[in-house]
């Protein structure tokens, strides 16, 4: 048989049963176009994981206080002027050292003084910052402005809260200069935000300068300071490792930075997870469908044994058959890949414009999608094939 004939009888095969053939080709479709879907999918997640992770996480670095060996007797080792400091450090937007004020038993944020009948009280925590923190963090503004050098260095008692602590607080304008109490000391309000960037955290304190705060609750106890500090994209690993110096070259010990995670290995990590389970589907679904693509060749063959004795009589030889009916199997999963490929491609694009992403499809991938439901529809019909050669030409016709 050449192989115009060869193909021309696979076509008559498959398009004589258009019913059966569309069914048996199904769980190579499905099984293709989740194999598609997964590998699109998984890459277009990992290039908007790239994407967001740019947009913040990979330009933020944490210092973090430790002390080092003399952490017992330096409460607070980062100095007065830590923010300009890692300012002139290249690559550096914004840095400041906050953390959470420890209050005593009889503190407590208030919307009026120490023995007014009136005035909520709220549990409220109340954090310490530098004016850098603010301007790394990012916030939104609905009223007022956030404090800066000038408060901090002349120990001006202002405050910045959340907008759901000034509403709990009773807090409505900043016209009126309301003040929050901590404990007995006032603080005036000028500032309210409603969303940050980073430390989401602050959003539920009540936010003063780090100068008054020391003066008035001392320095960090329950927890030691910490330093957010905002980069340039591209930088922040450079920023951890100068961070110790910039801020002490006497004790660089006393700090340890944190850069952000390698993104590749967060990428890395998503894609797997993701395409371990996805492909595992895939897989179930081409077996699926290899079992279908077997089943029916099995049943084909055994409906069609007297053309099978024809064609032996007439001189087929039992690799003719073998190569015919494995032919036809391999032709019904070529139909499933390319339909598959499609189905796939469909899904990832459709997904990619309902999230508002950018599609991301590797040619090679669909490329091998028709192969591959071919190597499945081959795989799938060998067995049958070799059942039909082996059908002896007398035993054939005399059914």
């Amino acid at each position: 048989m050449a192989l115009p004939d060869l193909l021309s009888e696979a076509v008559a095969g498959v398009v004589q049963r258009p019913a059966r053939s569309a069914l048996t080709s199904l769980g190579t479709v499905l099984g293709v176009g989740a194999f598609i879907a997964v590998l699109g999918l998984t890459g277009t997640a990992a290039a908007q994981i790239d994407t967001r992770f740019d947009r913040l996480t990979a330009t933020e670095v944490t210092v973090e206080d430790t002390g080092g060996r003399d952490a017992a007797r330096v409460p607070l080792a980062f100095p007065a002027d830590a923010d300009a400091r890692m300012a002139r450090v290249n690559g550096v937007e914004a840095a400041g050292v906050y953390w959470k004020v420890r209050l005593g038993a009889e503190e407590s944020v208030r919307s009026s003084p120490v023995g007014r009948p009136d005035g909520a009280v709220s549990r409220t925590p109340v954090v310490a910052a530098s004016p850098g923190v603010l301007a790394a963090a990012r916030p939104h503004f609905v009223q007022g402005r956030a404090y800066d050098a000038f408060h901090d260095a002349q120990d001006r008692r202002v405050a910045v809260v959340g907008a759901a602590t000034a509403a709990r607080l009773g807090i409505t304008t900043l016209r009126t200069h309301p003040a929050v109490f901590v404990g007995d000391t006032a603080f005036t309000v000028i500032g309210v935000i409603d969303d940050v960037e980073r430390r989401p955290e602050l959003l539920l304190s009540v936010i003063v300068p780090r100068t008054p705060a020391v003066r008035i609750w001392g320095p960090p106890q329950d927890e030691r300071a910490r330093m957010l500090v905002s980069t340039e994209l591209g930088a922040a690993t450079q920023v951890a490792g100068e961070a110790a110096l910039a801020l002490r070259p006497d004790h660089p010990e006393y700090f340890r930075a944190v850069p952000p995670p390698d993104p590749r290995a967060l990428r890395g990590a998503v894609s797997g997870d993701l395409g371990r389970l996805f492909l595992l589907l895939a897989a179930v679904c081409l077996v699926i469908g290899a079992v279908g693509i077997a089943n029916t060749t099995l049943i084909a063959v055994m409906e069609r044994v007297g053309e099978i004795g024809l064609r032996r009589a007439l001189g087929a030889r039992a690799r003719h058959i073998t190569w015919q009916f494995l032919t036809e199997s391999g032709a019904l999963g070529l139909l499933g890949g390319v339909a598959g490929a499609s189905l796939g491609t469909t899904v990832v694009v459709g997904v990619s414009l309902h999230h508002a992403w950018t599609p991301v499809l590797d040619p090679l991938t669909l490329a091998a999608a028709p192969a591959l439901g071919l190597a499945t529809g081959l795989a799938a019909g060998a067995y049958p094939s070799w059942r039909a050669s082996r059908i002896q030409p007398v035993e054939a016709l005399r059914r």
